[in-house]
């Protein structure tokens, strides 16, 4: 509902426009069952703004359902809300500002779902072309200030919080940092969502992205779920204009050398010696299983650690469950010392003790709000610890016509299919017993299974119909299997945050998974997904329940999309990065900014830019020949997941006769 004519939704009016489309996906109603709140939009016209219909026309593409606007001149611009007193958003343009597609039913879902006062996104800012994004941090130095004298376009207030600031009457506000700045010193809950709401013609910023020198250190580098996450991190800091070295430290030392290994002297020199500013360290247990290596780096200069499990904090498992043992310290009492990461039983005491006294100087970062509760009770008093958002190529995971993706995809038409993803498919970590249980209890005509990633024996599911690609190289096509599928289907109950439902909620598909650890975060109940008790047939009951009912499947699938891209982008994950490195007296160089900028590549993250950036390659490793995938089974019949000592002794030194042979 709007006042006056708009032209069409497509004609913007604006040169080198950033913008592609991407298909509306907005219920008619928020997950709660209520109407979408009432948002009233102010334009603040300039007679001499040639670009006034392009603001118009980018309110008319919102597709937002309860959306009034009205037009003021610009001497009576201030914050006038005499016409709308039943809108319960408020948001002004300058005349020439651009919405980004679906910007109000991002803003207001988030507001809703985070009981937020007033909600801020990612401006862009563009002349002939882009040249920058940025997005308001919490009140500190002030620095870049843009001034703006009027349109607050990337802040969406509530109409209570207006009034509890006492500017429901005509008050001045001088730009977006001022009426940002009133919120947090009211002590009025804030939130960011780390997506594009505004597009804003300026010239070029005088004030880039100020960079640092990081270096990413990770065992094997950037295959399987955790080297995924670390290297979506390393290109989260890289897009806010941060320089990135990537070191392996398999390079230097085999992986069948890791339970005795904890010197490498060529990457330690190369880090030592490189003038970097901070070691971003992850997944390190592949190549050495103790603390001595994390000790020396955090000795000489900063050092953050993501925790994609909790290996730093254990003797050596990288999730403890419900182990009794750790409570009183790791030691030879472990129950599980042959499961991966391995550690002979008389070495888990001294390689607890040696982590221990190494954090003391690391930032561990924690990916969800189980894995940060975890970490505080895990480690040392006084452990720096802070949360972190992962981040997830938006633009490559996004829905799709499904019916196309299927016929690509040689899948049935009108089944209703469920996926399941990882690595590993039948790892036990994942709960592959409750996904083969949870299937036979489901299972009938017109469902149908979909299982990505490394299957040894499909067979046991007994279904004659299960496809299975297999591993899958590449987020392009992962994203096309989850997107051609209705439901995602985890059985695991141990996740630090869970990627997979992450993805698959990018591509619309909503997600049954049990309610427990991370998954907690990745999955938020009755919006992205369904979350059940972790009891027996628990599972097969929410599976059901989508199952029968078409809608809810695309009412969660529509959520998941605008909440998942939201909170998990690019940006979202390097803003979480560097208000962790903000609040580290570790770092005290790194210091709140009034608005956190982005290299302009950032926007090719989204799914709406003209220009999208393709997805990545070489996920995980090439799929096995059957003779190692019987090797593989014949060594599960006899030692279960496990690998006994004299085993992992006899592959170490045949790492170490192949590496004096080919040297």
């Amino acid at each position: 509902m709007s006042q006056g004519p708009a032209p069409p939704a497509d004609d913007h009016g604006v040169a080198d426009w950033p913008m592609g489309s991407e298909p509306a996906l907005l219920p008619d109603s928020l997950p709660d069952g209520r109407p979408w709140p009432w948002i009233t939009v102010t334009v603040v016209q300039d007679e001499q703004d040639a670009d006034f219909p392009a603001t118009l026309a980018s309110l008319e593409g919102q597709a937002y359902p309860r959306l009034r606007h009205h037009i003021r001149e610009v001497a009576s611009a201030e914050l006038d809300h005499a016409d709308s007193v039943d809108a319960e958003y408020r948001l002004w343009l300058r005349a020439g500002d651009l919405l980004a597609p679906g910007a109000l039913a991002a803003l207001c879902l988030d507001a809703v779902l985070s009981d937020a006062g007033a909600v801020a996104g990612l401006r862009v800012l563009f002349a002939r072309g882009v040249h920058g994004l940025d997005l308001l941090g919490p009140p500190g130095a002030m620095s870049c200030e843009e001034g703006a004298p009027v349109g607050y376009g990337d802040i969406l207030v509530s109409r209570e919080t207006l009034a509890r600031l006492g500017l429901l009457a005509k008050t001045a506000l001088s730009s977006s940092v001022d009426l940002w700045s009133r919120l947090a010193g009211a002590g009025i809950r804030t939130s960011r969502i780390g997506r594009p709401v505004l597009l804003r013609r300026e010239p070029a910023v005088s004030c880039p992205p100020s960079g640092r020198s990081i270096v990413s250190l990770t065992d094997l580098g950037y295959g399987g779920g955790a080297g995924i996450a670390h290297r979506r991190l390393t290109e989260a800091l890289n897009l806010a204009g941060h320089r990135i070295a990537h070191l392996r430290l398999a390079d230097e030392s085999p992986p069948a050398a890791a339970e005795w290994s904890d010197r490498f002297p060529r990457t330690e020199a190369a880090i030592l010696g490189g003038g970097h500013d901070l070691v971003l360290a992850g997944n390190l247990h592949g190549a050495t299983r103790g603390g001595g290596l994390v000790g020396r780096l955090a000795a000489a200069l900063p050092m953050a650690i993501a925790l994609h499990d909790l290996f730093p904090l254990t003797g050596r498992c990288a999730h403890p469950k419900d182990c009794e043992v750790i409570a009183s310290g790791c030691d030879g009492r472990c129950p599980t010392p042959a499961e991966y990461p391995q550690l002979a039983p008389d070495r888990i005491a001294g390689a607890f003790a040696e982590k221990r006294q190494a954090l003391s100087a690391p930032l561990l970062l924690a990916n969800s709000d189980w894995t940060e509760a975890r970490a505080r009770a895990l480690a040392p008093n006084g452990t720096a610890i802070a949360p972190v958002q992962l981040a997830f190529p938006t633009g490559v995971f996004r829905p799709r016509d499904r019916v196309t993706l299927r016929r690509e995809l040689g899948l049935p038409e009108s089944d209703v299919l469920v996926v399941f993803a990882a690595v590993i498919a039948d790892a036990p970590d994942k709960g592959f017993d409750d996904l083969v249980a949870t299937i036979a209890r489901v299972a009938r005509p017109g469902v149908g299974f979909v299982a990505v990633g490394r299957l040894d024996n499909p067979a046991v599911f007994g279904l004659s119909d299960l496809h299975a690609p297999g591993l899958i190289g590449d987020e392009e096509t992962l994203a096309q299997w989850y997107a051609a599928c209705d439901i995602y289907l985890t059985g695991s109950r141990l996740e630090t945050l869970g990627q997979t439902p992450i993805e698959a909620g990018l591509c619309g598909t909503p997600t049954v998974a049990y309610r427990a650890t991370g998954l907690t975060s990745a999955v938020i109940d009755g919006v992205t997904g369904l979350l059940v008790e972790p009891r027996e047939g628990a599972l097969a009951q929410g599976l059901d329940r989508l199952i029968v009912d078409a809608a809810l499947r695309r009412r969660l699938g529509a959520f998941a999309r605008i909440v998942l891209e939201s909170r998990f982008s690019h940006a979202a994950c390097a803003v979480s990065l560097h208000d962790a490195l903000a609040g580290w007296p570790g770092m005290p160089g790194v210091t709140p900014e009034t608005r956190l900028r982005f290299r302009p590549e950032m926007l090719r993250q989204f799914a709406f830019a003209r220009d999208r950036q393709a997805g990545a390659s070489g996920l995980v490793a090439a799929p096995s020949r059957p003779a190692i995938r019987l090797l593989r089974r014949a060594k599960q019949a006899v030692f279960g997941r496990g690998m006994p000592l004299w085993m992992r002794r006899a592959l170490y030194a045949a790492a170490l006769l192949r590496r004096r042979v080919s040297g």
